[in-house]
């Protein structure tokens, strides 16, 4: 299981959002490249980076940082406002190894079908819930459409992984949504990344050991519990080093 320590972007900086509420932000750094820099140091192969500014504007505002981050030879995983092909190009050139396409997925199958067919596993399509119900335009809107059937339908377009975020616990710290995770681990044949809540490295053990049931649990994203010294991320690396080498 891969750990992919978070990095947020607005308006340039490092920031977190609770519950993906934009006047419910902090902010952690004033350089992205800064806190890649210190992952990396930490021996993260993998960073998840989020362009707040795209998610609400509907198109990448904070590519020259995440071009700097990319630079550091880091593995970006990039979400956040890619909703053209032309965007997704653009990100991939500047070295991004994974883009993760939210919003558009629920509007389009056409769409996503048209990126894996040319991009292969470089494309994710990150599925937001809340309650249940796929959550898009940066979570301000929700879709008449339930995240499980989402899932079913990226699958069946060849997607190889899945982004999947519990609104309900993310940025607060309470714990990682298993039930919903599992659920959708049992509904799909592609990789799923959980994401939301881990609070604690216990939240991380309980995942590896569900990802030892799953082996399509292909890691987790941690944000708030990082920034805020809930929990070290060397520490985290070891765990999910040590469920592979028991699995």
């Amino acid at each position: 299981m891969t750990i992919y320590p978070a990095i947020d972007i607005k308006g340039g900086r490092a920031v977190r959002l609770t519950q993906g509420r934009a006047d419910q932000e902090t902010v952690y750094a004033q350089n992205p490249a800064d806190v890649a820099a210190q992952f990396k140091a930490a021996g993260s192969a993998w960073v998840h980076v989020v362009d707040l500014d795209g998610a609400f504007a509907g198109e990448p505002q904070n590519l020259a940082a995440v071009q700097a981050i990319a630079a550091l030879g880091m593995k970006v995983q990039l979400g956040g406002g890619l909703r053209t092909r032309e965007s997704v190009e653009r990100a991939l050139g500047f070295g991004v190894s994974r883009v993760v396409i939210g919003t558009r997925a629920a509007e389009s199958e056409a769409f996503v079908g048209e990126l894996v067919q040319s991009f292969g596993d470089k494309i994710a399509v990150g599925i937001d819930a809340k309650d249940g119900k796929v959550a898009v335009k940066g979570w301000v809107a929700t879709a008449d459409l339930s995240a499980v059937t989402l899932a079913q339908r990226m699958n069946a377009l060849g997607v190889a992984t899945i982004i999947h975020t519990d609104i309900g616990t993310d940025g607060m710290l309470t714990g990682p949504n298993y039930a919903a995770q599992e659920a959708m681990l049992n509904a799909t044949q592609c990789r799923i990344i959980a994401s939301g809540g881990v609070s604690r490295r216990e939240d991380v053990v309980e995942l590896t050991k569900l990802s030892q049931r799953h082996v399509r649990l292909d890691g987790v994203i941690v944000g708030k519990a990082l920034y805020e010294g809930r929990v070290d991320l060397v520490d985290l690396l070891a765990i999910a080093s040590a469920a592979k080498s028991d699995a």
